[in-house]
């Protein structure tokens, strides 16, 4: 009874660790209804989910689940997507905005568009990352394991050598004895300590917006001693806002940026965005052999013409022409984008990107933690060391490409540090992969997020310092129950083995044991409150 007793807790508390994954693999409904043919007929008929193909109107019903990943056609509502990205509050939504499927209409009924369907929405995307860290087993439950597999065989001898010595001793005690050092002993509190502690961390932080993709990463997150920080869309918002337009080669304003709009059309990189909202609708160009150099910018035919739009170094290398003085009137804290074709300059765009309201704090928690926190961007030099000083941060470096990005991470490798890097882009990859711990905004591009160990979903930068604590506080708890484990089996075993523990005092033992150590990981499970202070959450993060 003990011993059943004792599973039974231990399976329910064990539930209760996973009670994230399996609340979000019931966030997908079963059924959605699909207009016949919108927006000509209004008629909807109601269809399994699995049906749906990309280019579907449905109509969601206030309080409905949002079957698939989409776009709002008509109406404006709020979505509860507290499941998806930790945001506690529904967020509001207008026609253009996207809708993730698995997240709750709360307000008004809703026309959407699909988008994906099946495997490739967001919300199978996270499911599968969590499968994922839950198929890899940590360094440390490993070896965790391979203690308890030895103790084990050790176990057997001892009871062997018990049950022969209390046979030549007392006979009629050495079964009861040699029971009771079989059962007293607590293999499984061993093995126990490190899964629990883990998925109730893992649980926690995704309740908090933090997904732990791969098994290693909180043990990882932990023991790091260097933060380095991209600066576009990580310590800023990501969101550029075209600041000036600077012709040079005599066209008008409109039609560079319709340039600079169709060499952009294919990127995903917030400069693009803000040169394609602030394009004009009536001037449009075509572009071919379009490429992307990451870090640099991209190159083009546009007519007859090729041309890049990046950084003024790389476009200067398509003509040979010397930077243009305007370069010098650009203030420190905008970016400079240069337009030019193979016979010159044709324009240049400055931009700003907001600091992120919470990246000083984020900062200098941190800091109090006994973490070296470093800045690493593309971007000008002169930005990132305003920036970084703006947030307090003393390292700084700008003007990193792609390669250098990795050689940084190496370099203070090689010094022994243990790096945790954050960053949201492509040119930021290679240092993501090469970091003992990977960490990407959850706006980020998909490129960044494969190579992450850690996904900040709600793309809230205030999460980090929450991880980076929760993660302490698991190798805390793992390191309790490792000790409770050896500390009770080193005592336990040879008490039993004199002849002090009954078998039913064995059981108990035992099952108290165990129960302990999941009890000890389930303090994890503790929720910190949400604060009225945070911004609203990003849009939810395209892990397709």
């Amino acid at each position: 009874f003990l011993l059943l007793a004792a599973r039974y807790l231990e399976m329910t508390a064990r539930a209760r660790a996973a009670m994230t994954q399996e609340q979000l693999a019931q966030q997908a409904p079963a059924v959605a209804e699909r207009f016949a043919a919108w927006p000509g007929s209004d008629l909807a008929e109601v269809v399994a989910t699995a049906c749906l193909r990309s280019g579907d109107h449905l109509r969601v019903r206030p309080g409905a689940l949002i079957p698939a990943d989409g776009v709002l056609v008509e109406g404006a509502s709020e979505v509860d997507e507290r499941f998806l990205t930790g945001e506690s509050r529904p967020q509001p939504k207008r026609a253009g905005d996207a809708l993730t499927g698995g997240s709750l209409n709360v307000g008004n009924p809703l026309v959407m568009r699909v988008a994906r369907v099946g495997a490739d929405t967001v919300l199978a995307g996270i499911l599968r990352l969590l499968d994922r860290a839950a198929g890899e087993r940590p360094r440390i439950a490993r070896v965790a394991d391979e203690v308890a597999q030895r103790f084990v065989l050790a176990l057997l001898v001892i009871a062997a050598t018990v049950a022969a010595v209390w046979y030549q001793v007392d006979a009629a005690r050495a079964l009861w004895v040699t029971v009771a050092v079989l059962v007293v002993s607590c293999p499984c509190a061993l093995s126990l300590a490190t899964p629990a502690a883990l998925a109730a961390a893992s649980g926690t932080l995704h309740a908090h917006g933090v997904l732990i993709t791969r098994g290693n990463a909180l043990e990882a997150l932990a023991r790091a001693t260097h933060f380095v920080f991209d600066k576009t869309g990580t310590l800023t918002t990501g969101i550029m806002r075209l600041a000036g337009v600077i012709p040079l080669g005599g066209g008008t304003r409109e039609e560079c940026l319709a340039l600079a709009a169709a060499l952009e059309s294919g990127s995903g990189h917030p400069i693009a965005r803000a040169l394609a909202e602030a394009a004009p609708v009536s001037v449009r160009y075509r572009c071919s052999e379009l490429s992307s150099r990451a870090g640099s910018g991209v190159e083009a035919v546009v007519g007859a013409k090729r041309m890049r739009l990046g950084a003024p170094q790389f476009v200067a290398a398509l003509h040979g022409q010397p930077l243009p003085r305007e370069l010098g009137f650009v203030a420190d804290d905008v970016t400079a984008v240069a337009l030019g074709d193979e016979r010159g300059w044709i324009a240049l765009f400055t931009l700003d990107d907001p600091v992120r309201p919470q990246g000083r704090r984020v900062i200098r928690e941190l800091v109090g933690m006994g973490k070296q926190v470093h800045l690493l961007s593309g971007d000008r030099r002169q930005i990132a060391l305003h920036v970084a000083r703006s947030l307090g941060i003393a390292a700084a470096r700008g003007g990193a490409t792609p390669r250098d990005k990795l050689d940084y991470v190496q370099d203070l490798q090689r010094d022994g540090a243990v790096v945790a890097m954050i960053g949201d882009g492509i040119n930021d990859a290679a240092g993501l992969a090469a970091a003992q711990v990977s960490i990407a905004m959850g706006s980020g591009t998909d490129i960044a997020c494969s190579a992450s160990d850690v996904i900040l979903l709600s793309g809230r930068l205030d999460a980090l310092p929450t991880a980076v604590r929760t993660a302490h506080r698991t190798l805390r708890v793992i390191r309790q129950n490792l000790a409770w484990a050896f500390a009770y089996n080193v005592v336990a075993v040879p008490l039993a083995a004199c002849g002090y523990v009954t078998p039913l005092i064995a059981g108990a033992g035992m099952a108290a044991s165990s129960m302990l150590v999941v009890a000890n990981a389930l303090r994890l499970l503790c929720r910190a409150p949400v604060r009225a202070d945070m911004p609203p959450a990003a849009p939810a993060i395209d892990l397709r």
